[in-house]
């Protein structure tokens, strides 16, 4: 029996360093993007957010473990699924879409609809991600046409399935707080901040990884400074409108994710993102009332304004790139059927997926107990009164009494 030295001892733990060392920060990341980063973004609610963080929680928690099994089974070897730090990050992937379609119906479900919702959008997520990845050998690295516009599009489907003709006019509880707005900018600065890792978790060389890395992050930067100045261009008084900063400011690295690691330049990246912001601020300001008068479509957290039209412009900028052959192995056929079916399998499965959540014994919510917490939660006491059953002090401020 022979005893290895410290030199090749060493050699085996640098070895080892350097197979991990590059995918164990980055999905650290990635899970605290979609345990911090999409539970607070939700939070802005007024009154609705344990719901936001809480039941986010569950679903991140259920969608992982449901993802590592069909994810494996697709990459099934000698009948056996293996776990390793890369399927943990797909896992998160998956997860992530649904993460993007409970935004869309945020504040209207009950936490079974959620889990319900979980288990089907995960398994027809996995089968999309399949068709485009090994079958039609599409690049979308940063998910801009998987993840992004099939998670938005899957919501605003489920989200007309469940349109409620009540809430047409709105709802008291359907807004937003000053501490509230605050909680949900926590979410944007880690989604902000950590996004460079989620476009480069899955590529496929370090090189890649590296241009998937500047890529996001130029393109975040572009479209942060085009959200605030349109913001101020397009509402009254010339105010910033926080919604368009915790949401628009996040588009750029939704777009960029299809081509982030392709060599578009820093040049391509600021183009990308600026876009980006441009689309996600007019989405938030002008289309949104229309998709919920015009097609009844009540989009929550308007997923499509920064996953949805991003997603799209992510997959045509992919498009572009390949025409313009910046990279020789990317086909420009293969990338709009690859941003086709994602969008056109997202619609029918979210339909049918609708379907199912809405039967009656599911326990949705009625019109009146939407975007309270009180609902599914005990909420702590104040003043002698549920906070979930306050008066909504926050619209009247003379309503607030103060106790000696």
């Amino acid at each position: 029996m022979s005893l290895n030295s410290p030199t090749n001892c060493l050699e085996k733990v640098q070895k080892h360093r350097s197979s991990t060392d590059g995918t164990d920060p980055v999905f650290q990341d990635v899970h605290v993007m979609i345990f911090i980063g999409f539970g607070f973004l939700m939070t802005f609610l007024k009154k609705y957010g344990f719901g936001s963080v809480g039941i986010n929680f569950l679903i991140a928690a259920l969608g992982l473990q449901w993802g590592i099994l069909l994810q494996g089974f697709w990459h099934m070897e000698s009948n056996n699924v293996h776990n390793t730090i890369e399927s943990m990050i797909n896992a998160d992937f998956s997860t992530a879409a649904v993460l993007i379609s409970f935004g869309a119906i945020l504040g209207k479900t009950s936490p079974v609809q959620m889990l319900i919702l979980t288990m089907f959008e995960i398994t027809i997520f996995v089968c999309n991600e399949h068709l485009v990845v090994n079958v039609l050998k599409a690049t979308d690295t940063g998910a801009s046409m998987t993840i992004h516009a099939f998670g938005a599009y899957f919501g605003l489907a489920v989200a007309r399935i469940l349109y409620r003709p009540g809430l047409k006019n709105g709802h008291p509880k359907e807004g937003s707080v000053y501490h509230s707005d605050l909680f949900a900018m926590i979410g944007t600065l880690f989604l902000w901040l950590f996004w460079p890792s989620f476009n480069s978790a899955i590529a496929k060389s370090a090189e890649e990884q590296q241009r998937a890395i500047m890529n996001t992050y130029f393109s975040l930067a572009a479209c942060t400074v085009t959200t605030f100045a349109l913001s101020i261009l397009v509402e009254h008084r010339g105010k910033l409108d926080m919604v368009h900063i915790q949401n628009a400011t996040l588009a750029g690295g939704v777009a960029v994710g299809s081509c982030a690691d392709l060599n578009i330049l820093p040049v391509g990246a600021l183009l990308i993102g600026s876009i980006a912001g441009i689309i996600s601020v007019v989405g938030y300001k002008y289309l949104s009332p229309l998709l919920a008068s015009k097609l009844k479509i009540q989009d929550t957290c308007g997923v499509h304004n920064l996953h949805g039209l991003p997603g799209l412009l992510g997959g045509i900028a992919s498009i572009i790139a390949a025409a313009l052959q910046v990279n020789s192995n990317v086909s420009v056929g293969m990338q709009a059927a690859a941003l086709g079916c994602s969008v056109a399998i997202a619609l029918v499965g979210g339909a049918f997926t609708g379907l199912i959540v809405s039967l009656p014994f599911l326990g949705q919510p009625p019109d009146e107990n939407c975007y309270d917490d009180s609902v599914y939660w005990e909420i702590p006491i104040e003043g002698g009164a549920p906070l979930g059953n306050n008066t909504d002090y926050e619209d009247d401020p003379s309503k607030l009494t103060v106790e000696a």
